[in-house]
Order: C-alpha cells, then structure tokens, then sequence
C-alpha cells in the first residue's frame, strides 16, 4: 500500500487532490480512498488530506502516519507545522515552490536523500498560467505522477476532466501535464548529472 498525505491550506484544494488522485488510482485499475482532515475549517487553516493507493483492498480507515509521499502545496507550512512527521527516508517529496532546497531552509533535511524523490514543482505559477489563480492541486498531482509513476498522466488528466466543468477542466488538465513534464526532464537531468 502506498500512503500520501497532502499539506495545504484551506482554499487551495487540497482535499480536491486527494479525492483526484484517488479518482486516478481507480483509473488506474487500482484501489483507493480520501480523506480530509481539518484543524479549521477556514480559507488559510491548514489542512491536511490523505490518500491510499494499493493493488488490493483497503481497510485501513486511520490517518497516514507514515506517508510515502507528501505535497506540500503552501511552503509557509514548512517551519510552522510538522510536514515531514512520520515520513518514509527514501519516500517521496513534492513542494510547490521556485526555491532551492537550501533557501527553503531544508537542506539538512534533504542531505542523504535520493534526490530523485525531493522535487520542487513551481505549481502555483504553472496554476496562474493555465488556470488564472495561483491554486497548485492540480499540477502537483501531474508532478506526483511523473516522479513516482504510480498513477499515469492520462488518468490524472481524466479525474480532472470528471471533476470540473470543461473550461475549468482545460485548465488544470494544462497545469498537471506542464507538471508532469517539468518533473520528468528534472529527473532526467539529475540522472544526467549523476551519471556523468
């Protein structure tokens, strides 16, 4: 079973990703579940989601207390509430972000991790450019896809299309396969550097 949780705030979707990555897994020929979990229910709380991916059956019904992967979607988050509790060493991490690991203050957190699973996706400024607001769930999920291979882009790109009316839809589906491309010529570019 592969577990995320996802980091946000409230107004940014968070819950929104966690229901389409799960609508994906089931694409997918998968099974999954969502959640929320809310500390306020206000615009600008923070709120946490989870979702569970696995070939088979899932009964756990708990919080993720050991995720696989976590998203960040608001990095303001990072030094103000414990994102990275519980996490996997060699699990995966998505932060919407421009910045470098060290301007986020976070290099000693990433120091001996497999740098192909610490990713910086720019997620609110791909949201801005296909989208019109700065609402990141969508391209992070095409960046989850792409660095973990777990669900596949067209499948995040039809959770999408299910969820939103198509002008809305159009959109995100732009921003989540931007992402999806971003991720991958990163990773090929940390290959390239490692291998040279």
């Amino acid at each position: 079973m592969f577990q995320v949780r996802i980091h946000g705030r409230g107004g940014q979707g968070v819950v929104t990703a966690a229901e389409l990555l799960s609508v994906a897994a089931f694409q997918d020929g998968l099974h999954a579940q969502a959640f929320p979990s809310f500390g306020s229910e206000r615009t600008g709380a923070p709120v946490v989601a989870f979702c569970r991916i696995s070939e088979t059956k899932i009964r756990s019904r708990e919080p993720v207390m050991q995720p696989d992967a976590v998203i960040i979607q608001d990095p303001t988050l990072l030094h103000s509430v414990d994102v990275f509790a519980g996490a996997a060493s060699d699990g995966y991490l998505l932060i919407n972000t421009t910045k470098t690991f060290q301007e986020l203050g976070l290099d000693e957190y990433v120091a001996g991790r497999d740098v192909t699973r610490n990713l910086m996706v720019p997620a609110s400024d791909l949201a801005l450019r296909h989208v019109g607001r700065a609402l990141p769930n969508a391209a992070l999920l095409g960046g989850f896809a792409a660095a973990t291979g777990l669900v596949t882009i067209g499948s995040v790109v039809a959770a999408i299309n299910d969820r939103f009316p198509a002008k809305i839809a159009a959109g995100n589906a732009a921003a989540a396969q931007e992402a999806y491309q971003f991720v991958l010529a990163e990773l090929e570019e940390v290959k390239h550097a490692t291998t040279n």
